[in-house]
């Protein structure tokens, strides 16, 4: 995890070296209920709204997140706030 401090924002990202996210799928990522790989989510559990939840509550509070991946090599997720 990285925490940066801009001018009137704050810049938090979360970093992994999983298996990544296809690239079809990052438009739809943070939608309620989308789920990349359906069988496995299914199996593990997890409703497909961790991410929808997240972004609701960032954009509440006047930020944005946005998620970067490629395949076979992680999944970064990062979000802004306004700095106060």
């Amino acid at each position: 995890m990285t925490i940066n401090r801009g001018p009137g924002e704050l810049t938090v990202q979360v970093r992994d070296n999983g298996i990544g996210i296809p690239a079809q799928d990052l438009p739809y990522m943070g939608q309620r209920f989308y789920r990349t790989d359906k069988a496995r989510s299914r199996a593990h559990g997890g409703s497909g709204l961790g991410l929808a939840i997240a972004r609701s509550l960032v954009q509440a509070q006047g930020g944005r997140l946005w998620i970067e991946s490629q395949e076979g090599a992680g999944t970064a997720v990062s979000f802004t706030l306004p700095a106060i």
